[in-house]
């Protein structure tokens, strides 16, 4: 094991002590790891300056403020799935498409479930797949629905890259794909993260009136022309409504974001 390996290792020994104990002082953490003195105090330095420890006023350490980010986002994530997943599957048996479920993290989404035992052709999308947010229906929806600042700020940094025939790499285009998904409360993609392959998705909201996340319908883009996209637009709407209404969000309009 190398020393960068070693230090990862022993600095996850140290945190995985206030499992079992809310607080330690340095000799505690010293007599019940059994890490050397030098090396604890190198490591709790390290952990303080990252914000996963922190030392008391009674030089007591604790487990940081950044512990308790990540447990709200862990739960926050559950909490979608487990909401989420019943409404998904109601959807896949009615439409026999791939149903998926993305949340935002950073200038990317990542796909957090997906349902597809009834689709005959089997799409890329996986659980832990990122895309950026501007390729792709999914992740193209949450981006559409940010704060107006927000929005302006990823518009004017973001450089848009191909990653099939339909991605879009013009910023006018984006900019007008997010003004109509903000608009009409969804949005249609067409061979933009894979060839031949289509999505649409709506915005899931939180009882702040937030998005925090994103629901498609996708397969081969054979499947998503004409009338047919009405149908599904309705259908995925509907989802995302009765999953943002089980969030506690309260619906006054929808589209009028």
């Amino acid at each position: 094991m190398n020393n960068k390996n070693k230090t990862v290792v022993r600095s996850m020994e140290i945190l995985n002590l206030f499992i079992d104990h809310a607080e330690l002082t340095f000799q505690e953490i010293i007599e019940i790891s059994g890490i050397p003195k030098t090396s604890v105090y190198r490591m709790l330095q390290s952990l303080e300056e990252m914000g996963l420890l922190e030392k008391g006023a009674d030089t007591k350490y604790r487990l940081g403020l950044l512990f308790l980010k990540f447990g709200h986002l862990v739960l926050a994530r559950l909490d979608i799935r487990k909401i989420a997943y019943p409404i998904m599957e109601e959807l896949h048996k009615e439409v026999k498409e791939a149903i998926n479920l993305i949340v935002r993290e950073g200038e990317e989404a990542i796909y957090i479930e997906k349902i597809d035992m009834y689709q005959k052709v089997r799409l890329y999308t996986a659980i832990g797949r990122r895309s950026p947010l501007y390729a792709g229906a999914c992740s193209r929806v949450i981006l559409s629905h940010l704060p107006e600042d927000e929005i302006a700020s990823y518009l004017e940094q973001v450089e848009l890259k191909p990653f099939a025939l339909g991605t879009i790499t013009d910023k006018s285009v984006l900019a007008e794909s997010i003004r109509l998904a903000r608009s009409e409360g969804y949005t249609v993609s067409h061979s933009e993260l894979e060839n031949h392959t289509s999505a649409i998705a709506a915005p899931i909201f939180n009882h702040k009136k937030e998005v925090i996340a994103g629901i498609s319908i996708a397969g081969i883009e054979a499947n998503y022309q004409n009338a047919q996209v009405e149908i599904l637009r309705d259908k995925v709407i509907e989802a995302a409504k009765e999953i943002s209404e089980r969030l506690g969000y309260e619906e006054r309009n929808m589209n009028g974001i």
